[in-house]
């Protein structure tokens, strides 16, 4: 009989930290190697009593025997607010299963370690101890993090041990992220103290510090040296590369998967695993190429040929080439040891790589060439597919060479005549660095144009069987191949029910259409017939909504996972929008048979309640007004600020009643859904996927023929706006002249075409100090009279020119006394905006 394959489940706050990532890296490794079912449970950090617990970690308390076996927690990513004896309660919640914790120790609970003290130690003691500093700052981490606490006690410690009086105004605590680190910094040197250097309690934290001090106009070392905890990939090669403590993460997740298995076994297991540290020296404190300066002395002696050469045609005696290797190999540990530190890569991590290369350069050395380039290129190879930053081997090259070059006249003759290697090797090693770092590039900047085009058309579904379709589409481009997005059945949240389901790319039927929580993914998906890795991430919308579940291969560039939680979220909440205006339109048109006079009451509440609260947008003095007409209509407006600008939006759903009412409402929540998520879009192209949505939504949903104007307008603080769309002219007078300019907008209208893109253009108008800045619907211009005469664009220029200078709320209350007292008795709604830019300082 078939053993069944094991399922382990890892418990985590995010997919794409440096340091999440290494630990999913060690624990994804562990997983294929010992052949087990793994399953990435990707909430937030856990914040415990004292506040609201997201609802995002919810999906934690799903976890449990129906779905998998054993639970890892990177506990170091989820304890910052609840300190050692809450991450302790949290495990005791998922007995009987077995529990490992992944960088922090808890009572009863094996944890895998690294020496905290220790290797804050050996950093802070470095700055002191090896570059004389005495001033030295400490940015820590969370107050409630068990390993911050421990680095903040291991500094205290290290300063007391050199008889360094302890000084509160050299502390600052940070959250581990590097925004939080420059803060940090700034509360530091804002309290006026002289610091030499500073110690991080991770890298982040001093990536942060760095910034802020190189915006100070301070050099880094120059001025302040700067050491950090962790050796996160970005430390290797940020400008200046970061002196760090490494830890080893990806080993830390190895070891707490196989701890788990053991644990499955009936074997013993260490309640305590601790794993070395180290010191790496780099940049940021001055030591960069200190095993280069130091080195490992090694006589080679030279071949034949190179050592007649240096004795100017004489006859000397040398060992053969066969020596030369045997020299190299009685000296390998050492140089082992320092062309790791060159590298800043244990030998261990690629797979015995030191060892590798140094057998090759022997074998070069007895006379079997091309074995040194050969081992090179798949030490290269491997280092890339690790994320190793590839430029680091060049020092490698540079140590080899200097090895062999120290000793007697002949030694550096031998050395010459390996030149030729020494550059193939250096040329080896800068393609293979290209092209790593452009192919990591190009990644990431093909996922992030995915993700933008997929985010735009999850936005436009207003419908559960259209987000299907969407899914279908979208999730093959983003490279997903297996996905099941389940949504929950119940208002308690003990049922599921699947909504999509892909298979090798393709969309299957689910074997369930209903399955408890706790299976966390149709029955099959995450355990079959094949070894399977996938993350699973709770499908929400902010702090309040809590939709379902999704669950997702791995493999997949990791900038995809988080950002991908946060459309299909959004998505699902514009679902829900739609489906409750629906409900609302039906129940609306219900009423309109019963009472049609009431009917146009609640036209009107939806129509005003739609208005935004706040118009605040930097650079812009605002203010509008909208004044229903008896017979709704469809007027809207909308002002978003964004950072830097902001939006403003004006259009005219052609008809009344609620019909227009609910395209609008439909124009209004897309709008807002589409600048939100991209600030700075395009007009015309979020014009054109708007128009999409409506047209499908309208002419085959709502089975109508409702279309409207729109024009957006994207302001931006230097005063250049951005515009497009069909709407009624802008107007902009002009502070200089006092005289208005009456700007066109030359597209189409929303919802009559299935597609618009060919006849969508933006268009640019500048602002400058003063000018006012007026839209207005057609319920102004087309007001009539007695005499059926139109109010007229001639008339309100002449309404603004007349108030240019004064407030905003002026010249909007002056149009508006001048269309009341032409039209007493509006049949259109009246929509204004007044806008007058002010200019920066």
């Amino acid at each position: 009989m078939t053993k069944k394959r094991r399922t382990i489940a890892l418990l985590m706050d995010y997919v794409r930290g440096e340091y999440q990532s290494a630990v999913r890296i060690g624990v994804e490794r562990a997983a294929e190697a010992h052949d087990v079912n793994l399953v990435i449970t990707v909430g937030e950090t856990l914040t415990g009593q004292g506040g609201a617990e997201s609802i995002q970690n919810g999906i934690y308390r799903l976890v449990g025997a129906e779905a998998v076996e054993g639970v890892l927690i990177a506990a170091a990513t989820l304890c910052n607010h609840i300190g050692v004896e809450g991450m302790e309660r949290f495990c005791r919640g998922y007995a009987p299963l077995p529990v490992c914790s992944i960088g922090i120790a808890l009572e009863g609970v094996p944890s895998i370690l690294v020496d905290n003290a220790l290797g804050i130690e050996l950093g802070a003691g470095h700055l002191i101890d090896e570059h004389a500093c005495r001033r030295v700052a400490y940015i820590g981490g969370p107050t409630h993090n068990g390993e911050a606490r421990l680095r903040l006690e291991a500094y205290r410690k290290a300063l007391a041990a050199r008889a360094i009086p302890w000084d509160d105004r050299l502390v600052a605590s940070g959250d581990f992220n590097i925004d939080s680190g420059r803060a940090a910094m700034a509360e530091i040197m804002d309290r006026g103290v002289e610091i030499d250097a500073v110690v991080a309690a991770n890298d982040n934290m001093a990536l942060g510090a760095i910034d802020f001090l190189k915006a100070e106009g301070r050099s880094v070392p120059g001025d302040i040296l700067v050491c950090g905890f962790d050796d996160v990939g970005v430390a290797r090669y940020t400008k200046p590369s970061l002196t760090t403590v490494r830890q080893p993460i990806k080993r830390m997740g190895e070891i707490a998967l196989e701890t788990v298995l053991r644990m499955l076994d009936g074997a013993p297991v260490d309640m305590r695993n601790v794993l070395p540290i180290e010191l790496t020296r780099r940049e940021s404190c001055g030591c960069a190429y200190q095993a280069l300066a130091a080195g490992w002395p090694i006589t080679v002696p030279p071949p034949r040929a190179a050592a007649s050469a240096l004795a100017g045609g004489r006859p000397i005696t040398v060992p053969p080439p066969r020596a030369a290797a045997s020299a190299l190999a009685a000296e390998r540990e050492e140089l082992g040891r320092a062309i790791e530190q060159a590298a800043g890569i244990p030998g261990a991590e690629l797979g015995g790589w030191t060892c590798e290369l140094l057998s090759a350069l022997e074998d070069e050395l007895a006379g079997r060439e091309g074995r040194f380039l050969h081992a090179l290129e798949r030490v290269l190879d491997t280092a890339a597919r690790e994320g190793v930053f590839l430029d680091v081997f060049q020092g490698v090259i540079t140590l080899l060479r200097a090895q062999l070059r120290r000793g007697d006249p002949a030694g550096a003759a031998a050395s010459d005549a390996l030149d030729p290697l020494w550059h193939a090797s250096r040329i080896l090693v800068g393609r293979a660095s290209v092209r790593a770092e452009g192919r990591q590039r190009l990644d990431v900047e093909l996922a992030a144009i995915d993700l933008s085009w997929s985010g735009r058309w999850f936005s436009t579904c207003l419908s559960l069987p259209l987000f299907k379709r969407m899914l279908a589409s979208e999730m093959p481009r983003l490279r997903f191949t297996r996905v099941a997005v389940s949504l929950y059945d119940d208002l308690d949240h003990t049922t599921l029910k699947t909504l999509f389901l892909m298979e090798d790319g393709r969309e299957v039927q689910p074997p369930a259409e209903r399955f408890p929580a706790h299976l966390l993914a149709p029955p099959g998906f995450l355990s079959s017939g094949e070894r399977r890795s996938a993350v699973v991430m709770p499908l929400t919308f902010g702090d309040a909504e809590d939709y379902g579940i999704m669950a997702l291969n791995t493999g997949v560039n990791e900038v995809a996972y988080d950002a991908l939680r946060l459309h299909v979220g959004s998505a699902l909440k514009t679902v829900a929008l739609h489906r409750e205006m629906v409900r609302q339109v039906e129940l609306r048109e219900r009423l309109e048979q019963e009472r049609g006079r009431e009917e146009s009451v609640v036209a009107a509440r939806i129509q005003t309640t739609l208005v935004p609260e706040q118009l605040a947008v930097e650079g812009l003095e605002l203010c509008a007004a909208m004044t229903p007409a008896a017979e709704v209509g469809g007027d809207y407006y909308d002002v978003i600020p964004t950072p830097g600008g902001g939006w403003l939006g004006i259009g005219d759903v052609a008809g009344h009643g609620l019909a227009a009412g609910l395209v609008m409402l439909m124009i209004q929540s897309m709008v807002s859904a589409l600048t939100s998520r991209d600030p700075g879009a395009s007009p015309s192209e979020l014009i054109a996927a708007l128009n999409k949505a409506i047209y499908k939504n309208v002419r085959g949903r709502l089975k109508r023929d409702e279309h409207a104007t729109l024009l957006l307008l994207r302001y931006e603080r230097g005063g250049r706006v951005t515009f497009a769309g069909a709407h009624d002219d802008i107007i902009v007078c002009r502070a200089r002249t006092r005289r208005c300019v009456c700007i066109p907008s030359t597209g189409v209208w929303i919802g009559v075409l299935p597609s618009i893109e060919a006849m969508t253009r933006d268009a640019e108008l500048v602002l400058e100090d003063g000018d006012v800045l007026v839209l207005y619907s057609d319920g102004v211009t087309e007001a009539r009279n007695a005499h059926r005469e139109q109010f007229g664009l001639e008339r309100l220029c002449a309404a603004i020119e007349a108030a240019q200078a004064a407030p905003v709320e002026a010249i909007r209350d002056r149009i508006l006394r001048e269309v009341e007292g032409w039209c007493p008795s509006p049949d259109d709604d009246i929509t204004v905006v007044v806008a007058r830019y002010r200019a920066p300082a």
